[in-house]
């Protein structure tokens, strides 16, 4: 299977608009999500327009990482370990706890290899499709997956997650639908070593639900989350390959029938996105969701730029300088981002309940 600059495109934009839809609902019970936003069918996060939380930010993070180390899994982790440091002193708003603790201790000295915290969060599974995207080779996927995963969380559970969503993203760049038996078997292959039973029983159990035609929101509360997806890897990676398997190329069905489910909307969509935008590319992500993404320094254009550099590093087997943000704009934007953030908290005190 080769590197196709579109399903690395479609990923990166695909995470982003997937997070940016997602993220009014975030923290939501599916009933009260929809009787205070209504259906998940555009952006509604500040005026008709979306902007993207962490989830896209840790993604091009990671896609710039890739530039600058080529196939050096150790360079790789020195790379994120310098943008993560630098992306916590620029004011993010919504940080995940374990993330947040390791990258303070990245920030004190610690080095990548000890950073980590024990955590079966989320975190590393929301930053992982864009490495599926860019490589092709399991062995490698499966050296960068972890070195993403450990920087920040030690639980194997956070690493057989991030390993799922991107090997899901590697085979979803491939020229046509992946067969659910195909999936669970290469994903098999790929933690043979491990000791992922627990894991596997839920990813039969995602495969048992697709057999039987069943809504992803069916199936999420058929593990007990009716209230809402948690940022526990064992909720979020099989409700996210659900909505996945059983909407490969409908980006749009893909990611309003994950929001739909309530709880950690804006990570279940930018992993949900992340996937099906290697399957569609830029032209099957709803070009109204696009140029309604309120974003600056990371403009669409910007995050196009970054993928066309991380395939042209990737296909010359080549390091390069990634694309830079302006370092004046990303404080002023988080400090706008966290002021509408708290608008939303208010308004969710307010009735309809």
């Amino acid at each position: 299977m080769t590197i196709s600059k579109r399903s690395i495109t479609g990923s990166i934009l695909g995470t982003a608009v997937g997070d940016a839809l997602g993220l009014p609902y975030e923290g939501l019970s599916r009933r009260r999500a929809k009787r205070v936003f209504g259906q998940p069918d555009r952006h509604r996060f500040v005026l008709g327009h979306g902007m993207v939380s962490d989830d896209t930010e840790h993604t091009c993070i990671v896609a710039q990482a890739l530039i600058a180390s080529g196939a050096d899994a150790d360079a790789f982790s020195q790379q994120l370990a310098r943008r993560l440091r630098l992306w916590l002193l620029s004011l993010p708003a919504g940080i995940g706890l374990a993330t947040l603790k390791s990258t303070l201790r990245l920030c004190v000295g610690v080095s990548p290899q000890r950073s980590g915290v024990f955590s079966a969060g989320n975190g590393p599974a929301m930053r992982s499709a864009i490495i599926g995207a860019a490589l092709n080779n399991p062995a490698l996927l499966k050296q960068f997956v972890r070195s993403s995963t450990r920087i920040t969380h030690t639980d194997p559970k956070a690493e057989y997650g991030a390993l799922a969503v991107a090997l899901a993203a590697r085979l979803a760049s491939g020229p046509s639908a992946v067969g659910i038996p195909q999936y669970v078997g290469e994903l098999r292959k790929l933690l043979d070593d491990e000791p992922a039973d627990e894991f596997f029983e839920l990813v039969d159990r995602v495969a048992e639900s697709l057999a039987c035609g069943e809504s992803t929101d069916t199936f999420a509360a058929s593990l007990g989350l009716e209230r809402g997806v948690t940022g526990y890897v064992y909720h979020t990676v099989p409700v996210a390959l659900h909505a996945w398997l059983k909407n490969q190329h409908d980006f749009r069905s893909a990611v309003t029938d994950v929001i739909r489910c309530g709880g950690d909307t804006d990570t279940t969509a930018a992993i949900v996105g992340g996937i099906v935008g290697c399957a569609v590319g830029k032209e099957g992500i709803p070009s109204e969701w696009l140029t309604r993404l309120c974003e600056w320094p990371r403009t669409v254009t910007w995050m196009e730029d970054l993928a066309g550099r991380l395939f042209e590093t990737r296909i010359n087997d080549v390091t390069a300088r990634p694309p830079r943000l302006p370092v004046y704009g990303i404080v002023p934007r988080n400090l706008a981002f966290m002021a509408i953030v708290l608008v939303h908290a208010f308004r969710r005190l307010l009735p309809p309940y």
